[in-house]
């Protein structure tokens, strides 16, 4: 049997509609590492966020978090790092954006966010992983894996469009969701951060499967050999990714079941 490397986003993909592992998708992943497949998780997420996942499941996993900028692995090493410049860091938050936008900022330990938004906190009951309130004369710029803001589409487009126009390709933009812009450093997406742990790995492109259901997903199943996009993914994703193959809801625990089809469990 040749190994595979199996890798999955969270939200809208691999959890349910509770954003939590479904008992299904639980057995099926300890399945697939009883047999010696490799599995790794790639979320926006923080890192310490997804470790409840990990905990739960209870086989080694890899940890690819904060939309590539960190990779982790199953004993909790870091094993890569890109932060944003502390020059561009500062300038995304001082940035000018309306009062309803809510600016976050993911560094190496901590989530950090600039107004209480108890909203957000639904997203990890099932972790316990919360927001500090900063102040913005805290910071230095120093350490920040990702700068995310949250807002309404149609003011959230202005400060993309801003962020492309003022820095091209020095950062990396994309969206988790329709009310999520996620910026990194240049070249920090999924894909980069899977092709690592490939390479870390010694297995082939062509013998990784991905799952995703959104834009940030897209660099990591355009490098999978077996790409699968999700049937409620977002409606570009797929245009994205010709080869990807699309498969079941999230909330009807569509990755199990592709993977228990695919391997037989």
């Amino acid at each position: 049997m040749t190994p595979h490397l199996i890798v999955s986003d969270l939200d809208g993909t691999l959890l349910d509609a509770n954003h939590d592992l479904h008992p299904h998708t639980i057995e099926t992943l300890r399945a697939l590492a009883d047999r010696g497949h490799h599995l790794a998780f790639a979320s926006g997420r923080h890192f310490r966020d997804m470790l409840a996942f990990r905990e739960r499941l209870g086989v080694p996993i890899h940890v690819i978090s904060t939309n590539g900028a960190y990779l982790h692995g199953p004993d909790d090493r870091l094993l890569s790092a890109r932060h944003l410049e502390a020059e561009l860091a500062l300038e995304l938050i001082a940035m000018e954006r309306h009062d309803s936008v809510r600016l976050n900022l993911y560094r190496e330990e901590e989530w950090l966010i600039d107004a209480a938004e108890p909203r957000l906190l639904a997203y990890h009951a099932h972790t316990g992983f919360g927001y500090r309130i900063f102040e913005p004369d805290e910071l230095d710029g120093e350490g920040v894996g990702k700068v995310l803001y949250i807002g309404e589409p149609e003011r959230l487009a202005g400060l993309e469009a801003l962020v492309r126009e003022r820095h091209g390709e020095r950062l990396h933009v994309t969206y988790s969701t329709v009310n999520s812009l996620e910026i990194m450093a240049g070249g920090v997406n999924k894909g980069t951060a899977l092709q690592a742990l490939l390479d870390s790995l010694g297995v082939e492109s062509r013998h990784c499967l991905a799952f995703g259901d959104n834009l940030n997903d897209t660099e990591m199943l355009a490098l999978a050999g077996e790409a699968h996009v999700m049937a409620n993914a977002h409606p570009e994703l797929a245009g994205r990714v010709p080869h990807a193959r699309s498969i079941g809801h999230h909330a009807e625990v569509g990755v199990a079941a592709r993977l228990r089809e695919r391997f037989g469990i």
